[in-house]
């Protein structure tokens, strides 16, 4: 275990540096019982860093330590990135957000809902509406997702070989008009469902820009940011940071392998750019993200988005100030359903209570696949981030147990 200096005293800060050393020395049983392999733990206040430690180790059979510079898949902590790449190109007029899908990618135009059968025999009928962009940041489109097995729709996803990250052969505009094929799971607007809506919105930002998606988040986000360890495709000469990913069977419970850093499809070019999950990226990068967010959309001089525009994206547009719950059956989400409705981009906490977390209203957050997490608590000045590498995120409640201690540490 090794625990970072703190960049300032917590108590000036208003944390208590005794209460957050309990964060590193409570995850230190995850290790000890092999549920893990390693961890990486940032809380910020204020802007300034008061906990950052580095447990475990990033590959079972090398045994390397974590590092602060690791990388680590962040999954589904790309669609943030990717909803503001969308916003950015919205403060410039480029788009509405009631805007019809298919004035910018046609092959929406002619979506059809579900109505009955199976996978192999079934029938369809017109939407009450076309899918929206503002549908598509609040995963309200009706799209659905290939791992889901819930639904005929998303067997037929499987049938097109339309597995996100797994679709490493297909652009992703050949991915989106595949997609745009196959029918919606609901009419848009109507329920909560998470998606491959985040890539399209990716697709969006290629149209729109004219750039594709690794050139503009590099150009209008990383450069600016200073985050040079985010990246779809992992340099030959940090391939050596990249953590392997392991894999809990809900069966057995047995972990295994998944993903071996040293062979890793991401240290490869890959034609699908994945605006939901597709990112690797380090636990300072993605802090230097989230400080934008809750400086307001600047970080040191840089401006990627008006103030008005973050508070705009983190309030609850869920029609009717709905939950996610509410709108939503027991779907798959990575933050808890019950308490927290969706804005353009991250899940809001509307009621601590009903979300079972002891944080403001307004937090924001959202996490990935392989158990990464992050969220943001303006009402606290607040940022915390968990990398780590262990598929499924719900394998264990990492993340509740991170914001419990972290909030446990704050004493004005």
């Amino acid at each position: 275990m090794n625990v970072m200096p703190d960049v300032t005293t917590p108590e000036d800060a208003g944390m208590c540096a005794e209460r957050l050393d309990r964060l590193p020395r409570f995850f230190q049983s995850y290790l000890e019982r092999k549920k893990v392999s390693g961890l990486s733990l940032l809380v910020s206040r204020g802007g300034q860093i008061v906990h950052q430690s580095h447990q475990g180790v990033m590959d079972w059979d090398t045994n390397k330590p974590i590092a602060a510079d690791t990388l680590f898949r962040i999954y589904s902590m790309t669609k943030p990135i990717t909803s503001v790449a969308l916003m950015m190109l919205y403060e410039e007029g480029a788009f509405r957000l009631e805007h019809e899908v298919y004035r910018y990618l046609p092959a929406f135009r002619d979506s059809q809902v579900f109505e009955s059968g199976d996978a192999d025999n079934y029938t369809t009928h017109a939407p009450e509406r076309p899918i929206q962009i503002r549908d598509l940041l609040t995963h309200t489109s009706g799209l659905t997702y290939d791992f889901l097995v819930q639904h005929p729709v998303d067997r037929l996803y499987r049938r097109a070989k339309l597995r996100g990250i797994g679709a490493e052969d297909m652009k992703l505009e050949t991915f989106v008009q595949k997609l745009a094929e196959q029918p919606l799971v609901f009419s848009p607007g109507t329920k909560w469902n998470y998606s491959f809506a985040t890539d399209v919105c990716g697709r969006l930002v290629e149209v729109l820009s004219g750039k594709p998606l690794d050139a503009f988040f590099a150009e209008r986000i990383f450069k600016p940011l200073q985050m040079p360890d985010t990246f779809f495709r992992v340099p030959q000469d940090k391939a050596d940071r990249l953590a392997s990913c392991y894999e809990r069977d809900p069966q057995t419970k047995e972990i295994k392998l998944q993903d071996r850093g040293a062979t890793s499809a991401y240290l490869n070019d890959r034609a699908f750019l994945s605006g939901g999950g597709g990112l690797v990226s380090c636990l300072n990068d993605y802090h230097r993200f989230c400080r934008m967010l809750l400086n307001g959309g600047e970080l040191d001089g840089q401006r990627l988005l008006s103030p008005t525009t973050v508070e705009f994206m983190t309030q609850n547009h869920l029609p009717g100030g709905k939950t996610m719950v509410d709108m939503g059956d027991e779907t798959f989400s990575e933050t808890r359903m019950d308490g927290s409705g969706f804005g353009l981009g991250f899940s809001v906490v509307l009621n601590p209570a009903d979300a079972m977390a002891p944080v403001s209203q307004g937090a924001f957050s959202w996490g990935g696949a392989a158990s990464t997490y992050f969220w943001i608590d303006p009402a606290e000045d607040l940022i915390g981030i968990m990398m780590t590498q262990l598929m499924p995120s719900a394998a264990y409640p990492l993340r509740p147990q991170f914001q419990q201690l972290a909030y446990a540490a704050i004493t004005e």
